[in-house]
């Protein structure tokens, strides 16, 4: 396992909601929920500043096929200009099934869906990064693919 934080991030088409683990890689917590027009090269430059990530996890939403979905390429694009605003690491993983694994664990704690939307994007973004981290500690290799800033994975 590498050392070195990380932050998991989730896009949506509203909101992007952000994780962070710490430096052992061992658990993934809750950090924010940005409104998607306030998720840009300013507010990931700060947090960068602030958490100082070994590499930045952003999930790809895939069909449960694996096929691309109408937010693969929005999450791809996202990655790439993230892998452009910093010089820290942008890895795209496979996200399937987080938001409706963080809505079933906020309803099983007793929370509603309709007030929780911002909390159900950081717990997605807990979710892909706890999931990159538990890959990478049994296999042994980094989760998923590298970004290039150019927009190539």
């Amino acid at each position: 396992m590498r050392p070195g934080v990380r932050l998991g991030v989730d896009v949506g088409k509203a909101r992007v909601g952000i994780a962070v683990c710490d430096r052992d890689g061992l658990l993934a917590t809750p950090v924010a929920t940005l409104a998607r027009v306030d998720a840009d090269e300013r507010a990931f430059r700060l947090l960068v500043e602030e958490y100082g990530p070994a590499e930045i996890v952003v999930g790809l939403p895939l069909s449960l096929s694996g096929a691309d979905t109408a937010s693969t390429t929005d999450a791809r694009e996202f990655a790439a200009a993230l892998a452009g605003w910093t010089q820290v690491p942008v890895r795209l993983v496979d996200e399937r099934l987080s938001t409706v694994s963080a809505q079933r664990a906020l309803h099983a704690a007793g929370r509603r869906t309709k007030g929780s939307r911002p909390v159900i994007d950081q717990v997605a973004a807990v979710i892909i990064l706890q999931n990159a981290l538990d890959h990478e500690r049994s296999a042994g290799l980094p989760p998923g693919a590298r970004v290039d800033p150019d927009g190539g994975a």
